[in-house]
């Protein structure tokens, strides 16, 4: 990836394809491969496996130990040894000694290097500062504390802000790519705090995520980061963060969703534009021209924030992600699940990378499994037995509760694939209204009628309340004769 970010950098800066080659030390036509790619989105992994490497996922833990190292006694430091040993008591690990010992070996190699250099204080146009900051807000009747993402552009003191429920790097490249289809170009220096979102900085030591390493690429932009607890090496986000605060976020937004909390950031933050800058004689929208015609050329293709990761699902069918579990369904158990992480939603892929479930994403710690009823309803319909204390018992209101229990266990699993069936057709909660509408009316809830009603309520189709007296339909199949017949008298239909 760092080769092909200087390739593009270089590009960027209208170096020839022929130069490009030589300072890099490539081919023409290898550069003209990179430079002819439009789209660094991550994409989900084949249905192949992949060799890879067994240390996937232990890096950085490694890396941590070694760092924490440079405070310790040189005799107390780590071994490749002894690195081993922790990651197989501490971590999990099951591979062997010796890409352990080649991991330590080339880490160590590569911090006899200089520093990252140094954070300058003056800012020339198109230079970004970014960082975050929280704010309690009223999102859909209910205050919650929102992580809001601020850019300011130092050179002329414009200031863009997205909120989000997390801080992760999802969040970050999401709200960057707004921002920057707001401001009309991408930076070419992104100043960050020491954010583990996107990446953090380790001494002399750049670690970042690589959903993050692709963004910049996509945008060719470059990113630096503040040393530790260095605040004044990017004050003007700093004081954007405290002024937008005070100022977009009193009084307390109220909004429906998080979409329309940040078009309310976005209409509060457009009017001090107008502004006059703390120290230039001009306003920030008068400055700004300078940092918009500094900014690069937005790419073709819009860049997509998601983080795919592989999951084994447990015996249940669940998947677990971060500090939460999420259920892909009973028929997944014990099967491969690629895992698509976005800002606000988790996307669970098959082998066939083929989306079979969608999930509000949720942030901190959720003590209950995160998943869709109609998940368990064909597990059901095989094993009513065990309604009693399924999941989704709670999803039914009282009557139609109490029409389960007192079911027997065919009319169980006729409800329950019904209900399946007409979750498929118009999704769960309308079925289960259907339902309720069926067993309110002395109906029966499991044979065809429930997924006709549903549909009728998906539509928008008003059911009236009535058992209706099929007999009238009689007559329309009596032979002629018995024409005149009363209604119920109608002679059978072989």
């Amino acid at each position: 990836m760092s080769v092909q970010e200087r390739i593009r950098k270089l590009d960027s800066q209208g170096v020839s394809g022929r130069k490009i080659a030589q300072q890099v030390g490539l081919s023409r036509a290898t550069v003209a491969k990179y430079l002819k790619i439009d789209d660094y989105s991550p994409k989900p992994p084949a249905a192949r496996n992949k060799a890879r490497s067994v240390l996937l996922g232990f890096e950085e833990t490694i890396i941590g130990w070694l760092e924490e190292d440079r405070n310790a006694p040189r005799k107390q430091r780590h071994t490749a040894q002894r690195v081993f040993d922790r990651l197989v008591d501490e971590e999990g690990y099951q591979g062997t000694y010796s890409p352990v010992q080649r991991f330590v070996k080339k880490h160590r190699q590569s911090q006899q290097g200089t520093g990252d250099g140094f954070m300058e204080l003056l800012w020339d146009p198109g230079t970004v500062q970014v960082d975050f900051g929280q704010a309690d807000a009223i999102i859909a009747g209910e205050r919650q504390t929102v992580h809001v993402l601020v850019v300011s552009f130092p050179f002329s003191n414009m200031r863009f802000a997205q909120a989000y429920r997390g801080e992760t790097a999802e969040c970050v490249c999401h709200g960057l790519r707004t921002i920057f289809e707001q401001a009309g170009g991408a930076p070419g220096l992104m100043i960050f705090d020491n954010a583990t979102g996107i990446g953090r900085r380790i001494r002399r030591k750049i670690i970042e995520t690589k959903l993050f390493g692709a963004f910049k690429n996509h945008y060719r932009s470059e990113a630096r980061f503040c040393n530790p607890d260095s605040g004044h090496e990017k004050g003007s986000v700093e004081n954007a963060v405290g002024f937008l605060r005070r100022n977009i976020m009193v009084p307390m937004p109220v909004a429906t969703s998080m979409e329309q909390l940040n078009q309310l950031l976005t209409e509060r933050g457009t009017r001090f534009a107008a502004k006059r800058h703390w120290k230039k004689l001009a306003t920030s929208e008068e400055l700004f021209t300078e940092d918009r015609a500094a900014l690069l050329a937005l790419p073709g293709v819009r860049f997509d924030p998601v983080q795919y990761e592989t999951r084994k699902a447990n015996k249940y069918g669940h998947v677990q992600i971060a500090q939460n579990t999420y259920a892909a369904g009973p028929q997944f158990a014990s099967r491969q699940v690629t895992v698509g992480l976005r800002h606000e939603t988790v996307e669970l892929l098959d082998e066939q990378a083929t989306v079979i479930r969608s999930f509000p994403r949720v942030f901190g710690q959720h003590p209950e499994t995160i998943s869709e009823p109609s998940t368990v309803l064909g597990l059901l319909a095989r094993k009513p037995g065990g309604w009693a204390n399924s999941p989704i018992r709670a999803e039914f209101a009282d009557p139609v509760r109490d029409w389960i229990d007192t079911a027997e266990a065919v009319d169980r699993r006729r409800f329950f694939t019904a209900l399946e069936e007409a979750s498929t057709a118009t999704g769960f909660i309308t079925a289960v209204d259907a339902a309720e509408l069926l067993v309110a009316d002395g109906g029966d809830p499991s044979g065809p009628t429930l997924g006709m009603l549903a549909r009728r309520i998906a539509q928008g189709t008003e059911f009236e309340a009535g058992i209706v007296d099929l007999a009238v339909y009689d007559q329309l199949f009596a032979p002629a004769a018995d024409a005149g017949a009363p209604l119920g008298n109608a002679v059978p239909v072989a």
